[in-house]
């Protein structure tokens, strides 16, 4: 009908899909100019007034070109909060359903993934229980206290002792997720960060790692600017990404306090003193150990002395053995 018709949108030679069946003069002036970019490989700009529909203009563009284009690679979509992240996969949701009509006998394939912080991804009940009184008191550290509890439970060093001590405890989430098979893929569809939740809760794997590793089979990737700017996480996270992918940063704008808080250090008084307390217990572990190995270092060198003394291999080993020290240089 005439409203299904309204939704495939010739642009500059390339068939694009609109979930809708009205479409703004301003928003398709949008698509024509970012498939010029996309088509020249480059870079581009695109400034649209608020509320005109810029997050579904550039998802149909970018969906459909890949569609026609494959070898262009997926869709990382960068956002600067986890709604802003939700609203974009609730709308690829949208197009991936009106797509689906407008194609008759074809399922086209899309895997669109979230991924966001162990915070806004965890299921295990234990770990979330560990950032409450952060959050309940308003602290902004609560997601660090998730991060530290997850990695006391699924550290390789952590699962490695526990091989052999069973009192030592481990994320059961994580446990399945590292038995399931190596080519298992997600079915295909769009998930926002609650539906990877449930799912993963649903098969008992930990929702945060399994999203990392869908990431690499997804078409369309919604992350948050860090993961892509912040050269800690990106080297853990994008790493493994195409080369060749249509990358967003919406309100990018952004992106400059982005890099600047990426690359800034944070110290207050509280970091300064665990500092201070940390090279002290360290300066008396290095103090002990000095000690007990000086001490065996002497017991070894006077069994040597007596051994090659009875032997006869030395001479004089009886005045030396009447002071086995060895030099201060030796036990430095």
């Amino acid at each position: 009908n005439q409203d299904n018709q309204k939704m495939i949108l010739p642009v500059d030679g390339l068939t694009v899909y609109f979930p809708y069946s009205h479409i703004y003069p301003e928003q398709y002036h949008y698509m024509l100019e970012l498939k010029k970019s996309i088509d020249a490989r480059g870079h581009c700009i695109l400034e649209m007034p608020t509320g005109t529909g810029k997050t579904i203009t550039s998802l149909s563009l970018i969906t459909s070109y890949q569609l026609a284009h494959p070898e262009v690679g997926k869709l990382i979509y960068c956002t600067r909060t986890v709604p802003e992240m939700e609203k974009v996969l609730e709308e690829l949701k949208v197009l991936v359903a009106a797509r689906k009509k407008e194609i008759p006998g074809e399922n086209p394939k899309m895997l669109g993934i979230g991924l966001s912080s162990r915070k806004n991804m965890c299921v295990n009940e234990k770990v979330k229980e560990s950032a409450l009184p952060e959050a309940n008191s308003g602290n902004k550290n609560s997601r660090s206290a998730v991060d530290a509890k997850c990695r006391n439970l699924t550290a390789s060093w952590v699962r490695t002792a526990a091989a052999t001590n069973k009192n030592i405890e481990l994320c059961d989430y994580f446990e399945r997720y590292e038995k399931m098979d190596s080519d298992t893929i997600m079915p295909l569809g769009v998930y926002t960060l609650e539906d990877i939740r449930e799912f993963g809760k649903a098969k008992g794997w930990c929702p945060y790692f399994l999203a990392r590793r869908m990431i690499q089979f997804a078409n369309v990737v919604v992350y948050n600017y860090q993961y892509l700017l912040d050269p800690k996480i990106s080297k853990l996270i994008s790493t493994e990404l195409d080369k060749e992918s249509i990358i967003v940063f919406d309100e990018a704008h952004n992106i400059d306090n982005i890099c600047t808080e990426a690359l800034s250090v944070h110290i207050n008084n509280t970091i300064l003193e665990s500092c201070q307390r940390n090279v002290i217990a360290l300066s008396n572990k290095i103090r002990r150990m000095k000690e007990t190995d000086a001490s065996r270092l002497n017991d070894e060198y006077k069994r040597l002395l007596q051994g090659l003394t009875q032997s006869g291999a030395i001479a004089g080993g009886e005045e030396m053995l009447s002071n086995p020290i060895l030099p201060e240089n030796i036990l430095q």
